[in-house]
């Protein structure tokens, strides 16, 4: 009874790393606003309750404490690839959002963090609050989950993946987030491009006027009216992109 008991615990601390790990870096799980401790209990829990599943009702059986250190490293880095592929989602989004804010003239009003631990503009904290909370009001977390689970069948316990294969998915998904986020901001720098040439004409035409100073305040007005009327298809769009990487890029 206590080798099967020893086998069980081996098998549960053995998902437990590919799961705990995913759900360190994928979106909304991450977020420093929310408790370790709680972070603990839900991977804790997800790997409990998917452990009969996952092991079809065996336990995991490991040869010797070598195999058992190199499935732990291996499990850790096929979780972790998971959830950062998630993760650059949203870092390209927040980069973005700098961007756009720079372009309006708000780089420089730092708000509160709300789901990072760094500073950003309160459009960007904005904005990559929304879309957190609609992974999970739309349910798109257990999708997640569930690409969790299909990883077993491709990659299975021991299953050694290249560095070389990860790089490259990282390289692959860098190249699709940051195009997916340019063209959701591509709104504020076509109206930073127009802004900037109108104030530069101005000045140009009327040198005695400080355009600049007169064009500060007038450059966020608009901004924030464009914000006003281009969020909603902002973060719909995100959200499909995100849908879809998270219903076929599992």
């Amino acid at each position: 009874m206590n080798a099967i008991s020893g086998e069980m615990v081996t098998s549960a601390l053995i998902l437990f790393c590919r799961i705990g790990a995913c759900l360190m870096l994928a979106p909304g799980f991450s977020s420093p606003r929310l408790p370790v401790r709680a972070r603990l209990f839900i991977a804790l829990a997800l790997t409990l309750a998917l452990a009969p599943v996952l092991t079809g009702g065996k336990p995991i059986v490991i040869a010797h404490f070598a195999a058992l250190a190199g499935n732990i490293f291996g499990e850790l880095f096929i979780g972790g690839m998971i959830g950062l592929l998630g993760r650059l989602y949203f870092l390209a989004l927040e980069t973005m959002m700098m961007a756009a804010s720079m372009n309006i003239g708000m780089s420089n009003a730092f708000g509160a963090p709300i789901d990072e631990n760094e500073l950003l503009p309160p459009i960007a904290t904005l904005v990559t609050l929304t879309a957190t909370c609609l992974i999970f009001a739309s349910g798109l977390h257990w999708e997640l989950i569930r690409g969790i689970v299909a990883s077993y069948a491709i990659m299975p316990v021991g299953f050694a993946l290249s560095p070389a294969v990860a790089l490259t998915s990282v390289a692959d998904s860098l190249a699709r987030t940051f195009v997916m986020a340019l063209r959701i901001v591509s709104p504020f720098i076509v109206f930073a491009v127009v802004v900037n040439m109108a104030i530069g004409l101005v000045n140009r035409l009327t040198p005695q006027i400080p355009v600049f100073f007169i064009s500060g305040p007038l450059a966020i007005g608009l901004g924030l009216a464009l914000f006003y009327f281009v969020s909603g298809p902002m973060v719909s769009e995100f959200i499909s992109q995100f849908a879809d990487w998270a219903v076929k890029g599992n």
